[in-house]
């Protein structure tokens, strides 16, 4: 049984309207002179990159841009951007946008510092040592990868979404402005908001960290559910879901903006130790294949993994139901368990989540592939608190499709 576990985070998190304008006297502590700004190219096109741009050059930065970025970024694209970062040689990386930009300058990082293939820090603790120094600036309220270890990307060769994942990847500051979200469209909104309320809620439901078992020679990030993740989670999610709403409507709405902001990097903060599990290694082989976002396929995934783990956390879904502001009085643990898995249901439908797989293009006969590739994605599966068979997950998909 294990007895103690860890926590870790961005170095430093600069919080609030206006964050960004800190942004030159950060890089000055730093001692960098060459940046690398990954973006895309409707980050460029909102201004943004230009905002940022401007504040590192005043803070005495040469600066470059690549706005190669694209949503669930290939293999291809990182390859693309470590051509260009390897030609300009930073000695500071930039990821502006959603976590997409910020988890191909993660790795770009790894290649800059270490050399070789991607494939070669495939999985957990691949990589040998800290990278160099990364901002992170996210232009989305959802993926926390501003403090997060991983860096996600799509292998369309094999059609699933591989990740390389060290605590190295860790950005050394996060600068999380709510104005860098108000251009964000009402879609991306709700993607990457119920992305960071199904990393809450997986969180909240991980296996206990003293149940968590790694096997010899192996590394885990994930830690499990422990004291200080669920502090972090009983805070992100009623802000969550009291602001997502509101931002999603009424994307100049700064005090829904900045609660969504807030809501997402706490998540972030405390999914990244704890760990998340079926709804993310399920949405994995899915996203690779149909090529949904990776929240809106989380969220769609997420009440039918709640209500399979529902057994082994009654407790905590009661508590849930609690944290989203449902009227619990009267309810027994089990009628409370019910009524958080229809307030997410309820919550997805006010934003425009979709419901069934059949809506974002999965068919019916690759249901039992994706249970499959799901279940080896054991740095995941071993975060869920109920060990599902193969059976179980295609069960799950077929609720669901």
């Amino acid at each position: 049984m294990r007895t103690t576990w860890s926590f870790h985070t961005a170095g430093a998190i600069h919080f609030g309207i206006g964050a960004t304008e800190q942004l030159s006297e950060i890089v000055k502590e730093l001692k960098t002179k060459r940046a690398l700004l990954v973006t895309d190219k409707n980050i460029v096109k909102a201004g943004l990159a230009d905002h940022v741009q401007s504040k590192l050059s005043a803070g005495g930065i040469q600066v470059k841009a690549f706005d190669g970025g694209e949503p669930e970024p290939s293999i291809q694209a990182l390859l693309n951007c470590y051509q260009f970062a390897a030609e300009w040689t930073p000695d500071l990386l930039v990821g502006l946008g959603g976590g997409s930009n910020m988890d191909l300058a993660k790795v770009v990082g790894v290649l800059l510092t270490y050399g070789g293939t991607p494939q070669d820090y495939f999985g957990e603790g691949k990589v040998p040592g800290p990278i160099m120094p990364l901002i992170g600036i996210p232009t989305t309220a959802g993926t926390g990868s501003e403090v997060t270890h991983a860096g996600v990307l799509t292998d369309t060769e094999n059609n699933i979404k591989v990740a390389v994942a060290s605590n190295y990847l860790r950005p050394k500051v996060a600068i999380v402005d709510p104005l860098m979200t108000v251009t964000c469209p009402p879609k991306a909104t709700a993607d990457s908001g119920i992305d960071a309320l199904t990393h809450a809620i997986e969180a909240y439901m991980a296996t206990d960290s003293s149940d968590l078992e790694v096997p010899a020679g192996e590394i885990s990030i994930y830690q499990g559910r422990m004291p200080l993740g669920n502090c972090l989670v009983e805070s992100a999610v009623p802000l969550i879901v009291q602001h997502l709403p509101n931002a999603v409507n009424d994307g100049k709405n700064i005090k829904a903006r900045e609660g969504m902001h807030l809501g997402a990097l706490i998540a972030g903060m405390g999914f990244s130790n704890v760990g998340v599990g079926a709804v993310h290694a399920l949405e994995y082989p899915i996203g690779g294949a149909v090529h949904c976002s990776h929240g809106c396929g989380n969220g769609l995934l997420l009440p039918y993994v709640m209500k399979f783990n529902k057994p082994v956390r009654l407790e905590a879904l009661a508590r849930l139901a609690e944290l989203m502001g449902v009227n619990v009085e009267g309810l027994t643990q089990e009628e409370k368990a019910d009524a958080a898995i229809n307030k997410v249901r309820t919550l997805r439908k006010e934003i425009g989540i979709p419901d069934k797989l059949r809506e974002i293009g999965v068919q019916e006969n690759q249901l039992r592939s994706f249970a499959e590739m799901a279940l080896n994605i054991k740095r995941l599966m071993r975060s869920n608190p109920r060990s599902p068979t193969v059976e179980d997950l295609e069960q799950i998909l077929k609720d669901a499709y």
